[in-house]
Formats: structure tokens, sequence, C-alpha cells
């Protein structure tokens, strides 16, 4: 066995252009009718220790459910892909594409790991942790935005881009299919793409998912109003606020709101940002997407990927499909 590779971290996100970016959105988000803010406002450090909690809770199943379909279905994934390269969007901490990656060594194709993820600090973290894991592959973090970055991916051999987790769901319809288009640019004959999603299911069950009666949900969506003040100077009381998040039907999403509990003003003087709202408006944070198996493959279709396989958990709670490039020996 070779020594342990020095892992490389590549960051391509600029900084002050990435924060110009997230507070232009913001700007324009508050002054929307409702108000939105981006979700990106959520994690900060305390924020992503939230949010880790909360995939422990028993009413949050998302993170179980797709971890049990990896465990049981991995080996499959990595003798289909053969891929010698693994691409995780968003990959934090890379604790469940482990189940992938032991899949591909012990098949004997992994050559390289390559975590993305906009947080520096914690892909520095993931990449000295993936390198001790797998030492003969070469772990190349990047830092970067997957609206922006995903045309240099660094790949070895056949590449399986992975986006787990259901993020997807938190892009609205026009953002997902320009982001199922520009993954289908990116993906050569000999690549795939692996994708997680949450599936429709009792709206009472996916209520409780975004928040629990501990109030750890609660306190995660009412951290982006702290960080908003350290970050962009907002001016606002996060006590005037409180959690509540929605099963929108016509949409079949969820949506986590922040809502006031007495006549509130927001303002973020540099920003132009001067607004007061009234008792019971509510700021958008967050929306999650939930998915019908045929329809989530149709998007995939109009894309150009064609479907290879798809798995669910015993439950039928969440899917993971399997697709590649139209036109492949496979699709």
């Amino acid at each position: 066995m070779s020594g342990l590779r020095v892992p490389v971290v590549e960051v391509r996100l600029d900084r002050r252009s990435w924060r110009d970016h997230l507070a232009g959105l913001t700007a324009a988000g508050l002054r929307d009718d409702p108000p939105w803010i981006p979700p990106v406002w959520f994690y900060d450090r305390y924020g992503s220790e939230l949010f880790e909690r909360i995939t422990r809770l028993a009413e949050y199943y998302p993170t179980r459910c797709e971890r049990s379909i990896l465990a049981a279905h991995a080996g499959r994934i990595a003798e289909v892909t053969g891929a010698e390269t693994l691409v995780e969007l968003g990959s934090g901490t890379s604790e469940k594409t482990t189940l992938l990656l032991d899949a591909l060594a012990e098949r004997g194709t992994l050559r390289q790991v390559v975590p993305f993820d906009v947080s520096e600090e914690v892909l520095r973290a993931a990449a000295d942790e993936l390198a001790a894991r797998y030492p003969d592959a070469l772990v190349h973090a990047v830092a970067g935005d997957y609206h922006e970055h995903l045309d240099r991916l660094p790949a070895t051999g056949s590449c399986l881009l992975a986006f787990l987790g259901s993020t997807i769901g938190n892009l609205t319809p026009t953002e997902r299919s320009g982001f199922l288009d520009a993954v289908t640019g990116v993906l050569g004959h000999e690549d795939w793409f692996l994708l997680g999603t949450d599936l429709v299911k009792d709206p009472e069950r996916l209520v409780a998912a975004y928040d629990d009666p501990g109030g750890v949900t609660a306190e995660f969506n009412l951290n982006a109003l702290r960080v908003l003040q350290r970050e962009l100077g907002a001016d606002l009381e996060p006590a005037d606020w409180q959690h509540r998040a929605v099963y929108d039907e016509s949409e079949e999403r969820i949506e986590m709101h922040l809502v006031a509990t007495g006549a509130t003003h927001i303002r973020i003087g540099h920003l132009g940002v001067d607004r007061t709202l009234r008792a019971g408006a509510w700021i958008r944070t967050e929306i999650s997407t939930k998915f019908r198996t045929d329809a989530l493959h149709a998007e995939l279709e109009a894309a150009g990927l064609g479907v290879v396989g798809s798995w669910t958990d015993e439950a039928g709670d969440f899917l993971l499909t399997l697709a590649q490039p139209r036109g492949t020996s496979a699709s």
C-alpha cells in the first residue's frame, strides 16, 4: 500500500464576489412579496451543528433513508459504473459518501475523490479524513458554487457525480431545469449522475420532519436572522420572529417561514433594504420540493439523462436514481 497522499484543496470561489452575490440576492429577496432569503444563511458553524442534530431526530427521516439505500445498493452502483472518480456536490463532511467510496475501493476502480462545497473550512477537514481513509486515491477538494463551477471538474477516467440529500429540492423548477442541463453538459459518455430525492408522502409526516417538537429546527431557522445581523449588519430583532413549516400541496413542497409575531422592522442600510412587516407576515427561508418517481425521471430525460437504475428504502420514502447521458450503451 502506498503512503498517505497529501490532499489538494482548490479554491475557485472568490470570497468577495460570493459575498456580494449573496448580499444582492438577499436584498432582492427581502424586497419581494412575500419576502424571502437564500438558505445559505442557515449554515454558519452553529447552524451546521444544528443541522447535524436535525438529521439525527426521529422525525427527520431523509438522512436515515438515503443512508439505508446506499448501504443496500452501493455495491451494485459501483459494479454498474466502475467509476474511477467520485465527485460529490455539496459534500459537507462526506459521511454518507463513504459507503460509495468503500464500494468503489473494494471493486478496485477508485482513483480520485472530489468533495465539492462552498465551505473551504469544512472541505479541508473532510479532505484530510478522506485522504487517511483512502490512501491510494487522490483527494482533490474544490471550494466552489455548483451553479458556476461545474465546467472544470477534476476527474480521472469515468466519473460518478453525486448530488445527495435531496438538496435538489431546494431549487425552484426553473433552477432545477437549469442545473440538470448543466450536469448533462459536463458529463462525458462514460460518466454517471447519482441523485437523491425525497418523495411525496403524508403531509403530516413532512411537516413533522421540518418542525420537530424539541424545537431544533426552529432554532436552525431563527439562526439565519442572527447570521444576517452578523454578516450583513441587518437591523432586526430575532425575538420578533417564530418558526413555521407548511406543506404547499399545489407545489408539493415544504416551505420554511419566519413569521412576525408583531409589527417589526428590517433594515440593511448599505443594501437599500428598509421594510416594516405587519404581525403574521412571513419571510420564506427555504423550499424543499418532494418528488414523484415518474415525474422526476421525466425531468432527467428532458435534460438528456437516461435513467439506468433507481432504488428506494423499504418504506418507499426516499429515492436514489442513477442516470447517464442519453445515447450511451447503458442508457
